[in-house]
């Protein structure tokens, strides 16, 4: 039996959700960055998405937002590829995650009151994370998931930080942290009707960095990260939505002496998901620093193409 016309529009509008964030503040501060809508909805259990994305930075954009440097003119292109899964855990719904990116920077800053330029590529930090939707969203099948209708979803993740990025501890601008993060998250969703309104906090914990520039020692406290979204769902699947993050903290210190680099940055983004079929989505997003206490204000721009799979659809 094929699947009802009404429910493949349903289930594009929540799959669409699953698509990774593209992470392109590539650093210690890009958990904090990231503006993530839709992040604590249901989904059918068993489905599989394969998820590739590019993202464009530009301006004051820095692999870790707490580094010693000034006058950042910097280009940061950024490539994904994701795989996302829905699980069933323990009768209410969940997913894993893990994102692979790479990306390629370029640009110039002040290091020390001297000019410096940077060009490189490789890998970045992979991601992975689990999260779990503890209310509100219980776990169904692709069958039992024509009849549900959100209201109020309690979820709750934890993301991972994998130190396997590009690393040269004599310079001061990389690719990878060389430090692992982990970052639990609790988020709510509210449906009302086509509107949806989401909000998440979340601490980023990091261990200590032993080869910062030089071999020196590094370590930096949480960071403290809310996030919020509304967003709207058009017919079949399609949906827009306007985005905020505000996250502070992440003092860093270096050999024992603490740094001045105290965190409390604000950015804004707007994201527009559109279904092709019913096996593929497109995302479009874009944020912009609001405000910036330290690290770089910058623009990003990014899509991500997403094919699901599984669960009998």
């Amino acid at each position: 039996m094929g699947i009802p016309v009404r429910f493949t529009s349903y289930l594009a509008r929540f799959g669409a959700a699953l698509v990774v964030t593209t992470l392109v503040a590539l650093g210690s501060g890009a958990d904090a960055q990231e503006l993530e809508p839709r992040a604590y909805t249901n989904t059918p259990v068993g489905l599989n998405f394969l998820i590739a994305g590019y993202a464009y930075s530009s301006g004051g954009v820095a692999t870790d937002p707490t580094l010693p440097i000034k006058d950042a003119h910097l280009h940061i292109h950024s490539a994904i590829l994701a795989y996302a899964r829905s699980l069933n855990v323990l009768g209410t719904s969940g997913k894993v995650d893990v994102v692979l990116p790479y990306a390629w920077l370029s640009g110039s800053a002040e290091v020390v009151g001297q000019p410096r330029e940077r060009e490189v590529s490789g890998l970045a930090d992979p991601r992975l994370r689990f999260s779990v939707n503890l209310y509100g969203a219980p776990a169904l099948s692709v069958e039992e998931f024509t009849s549900y209708k959100q209201d109020l979803i309690v979820g709750a993740s934890l993301q991972v930080g994998i130190p396997l990025g590009q690393y040269d501890s004599e310079k001061l601008v990389n690719l990878g942290t060389n430090r692992w993060s982990v970052k639990p998250e609790l988020g709510i969703s509210k449906a009302w009707g086509r509107l949806t309104i989401e909000a998440s906090g979340g601490i980023t914990f990091y261990t200590t960095n032993d080869d910062f520039f030089g071999g020196k020692s590094r370590s930096q406290e949480p960071i403290y990260s809310l996030q919020g979204h509304l967003s709207y769902n058009f017919s079949r699947g399609m949906w827009v939505g306007l985005d905020g993050t505000y996250y502070t903290g992440g003092r860093t210190t270096t050999d024992g002496v603490k740094d001045n680099n105290f965190q409390g940055n604000t950015r804004v983004g707007v994201t527009f998901a559109l279904p092709v079929n019913r096996y593929n989505s497109i995302k479009l997003y874009a944020s912009t620093g609001v405000s910036t206490r330290t690290g770089g204000n910058f623009d990003t721009l990014g899509i991500a193409w997403q094919y699901r799979w599984g669960g009998g659809f």
